[in-house]
């Protein structure tokens, strides 16, 4: 990681230009938004494949007697239920139920965890997480010393397969395995991603990680594999239904609100952070939902547009955009719950004019 005026970047940075990649400022981080067009890396990523530079993800190892235990009061999901290789979706909450954070828990063996957390929140989290451990556990913030490359699409397989020995179709969904070889490089292989389209999550030393992303443009050159940026990232998320925090997610928003209960689970044991205000939502029904919408009247819903029924505000979109896929205009809505009926009409604020839109069913995009 290098520093330049405020902004961070990769290791993977002086790589971007010989690709044509366009950065912008995202939460400190001087990241591509996109190479060739949004549009053509979202249809390379559905159709064949494309790689990402997720470098800027954190990596924070918890390991020590008491790890598992220590996670089991900070998360919402139950971690016990990890074997060795396997991975985990879950949030860690504050006592109001609000989302501190959604992140990845990839257990290596016994106490020895590996949490990949969302960028911008790397400080804030492992903070949290000194602040509530006891007991005998080491929390080790390793974010510099990784980089993070993702290969998502149907073409992902084929084309990472080129490059080891390793038998990757034995590297099931959610599940991941450390020290595979790959183009020479020793790295840590996981079939996860943030696209709703399958692929692998690569992570390995900064070094590793700049010599593998052309290794890998290379080699999938034939299937069509392109370089991607946030932009296309972003589509294919929101298509695929899966929020972002900061905007489906966030100090304010818990996770039961924006449809995340299978990663809450009220009925471990253990007494996790935010539990009580959670299982009081659960009981008593959320206050406000998050919902699909699609315009029915010609307009782009975008993040912190507010929505109406007649003269009553209900809510505001948390992300829209014109689907790549569906080429619909449509967008996710955080909503007051008795307003969120499949079907339901609504009027979106579009610069200073209510546009007619209407509530449907999530995820935009299944595979």
């Amino acid at each position: 990681m290098a520093l330049t005026g405020t902004l961070k970047r990769t290791a993977l940075f002086d790589s971007y230009q010989q690709y044509g990649g366009k950065t912008i400022d995202f939460g400190g981080w001087e990241l591509p938004v996109q190479f060739s067009s949004i549009k053509a890396e979202h249809e390379a990523v559905r159709t064949k494949a494309g790689l990402f530079d997720v470098s800027h993800m954190g990596e924070v190892f918890v390991s020590g007697e008491d790890a598992l235990v220590f996670l089991q009061g900070l998360v919402t999901n139950d971690v016990s239920k990890l074997k060795d290789g396997q991975a985990q979706y879950t949030a860690m909450c504050y006592e109001n139920g609000g989302t501190v954070d959604d992140l990845l828990i990839y257990k290596r063996k016994e106490n020895d965890y590996l949490l990949v957390v969302n960028a911008s929140n790397i400080e804030k989290d492992v903070e949290w997480m000194k602040q509530h451990a006891t007991g005998d556990v080491v929390i080790d913030d390793r974010s510099d010393e990784f980089g993070l490359l993702a290969l998502q699409g149907p073409k992902a397989q084929e084309v990472l397969q080129k490059l080891t020995s390793e038998q990757l179709d034995e590297i099931k969904f959610f599940r991941f395995k450390e020290d595979v070889e790959i183009s020479g490089h020793r790295v840590l292989v996981s079939r996860t991603g943030y696209t709703g389209e399958d692929g692998f999550e690569i992570y390995g030393s900064p070094e590793s990680i700049v010599a593998l992303w052309p290794a890998i443009l290379e080699a999938g050159e034939e299937e069509g594999v392109v370089p991607a940026g946030l932009g296309a990232r972003d589509t294919l998320r929101f298509e695929a239904g899966l929020p972002l925090y900061g905007q489906e997610l966030s100090k304010d928003i818990t996770p039961l609100e924006t449809g995340l209960g299978f990663v809450v689970k009220l009925n471990k044991e253990a007494d996790f952070i935010g539990k009580e205000v959670l299982s009081a939502q659960k009981e008593n029904g959320v206050p406000r939902k998050l919902v699909g919408l699609e315009m029915i009247d010609k307009g782009i819903p975008r993040t912190g547009y507010k929505v109406f029924i007649g003269e009553e505000e209900i809510g505001e979109v948390t992300t829209g955009t014109q689907s790549p896929t569906l080429k619909k205009n449509i967008g996710f809505a955080l909503l007051a719950t008795e307003h969120t009926a499949e079907g339901t009409e609504v009027e979106v604020e579009i610069r200073g004019k209510r546009l007619k839109a209407v509530l449907i069913a999530t995820p935009f995009y299944k595979r």
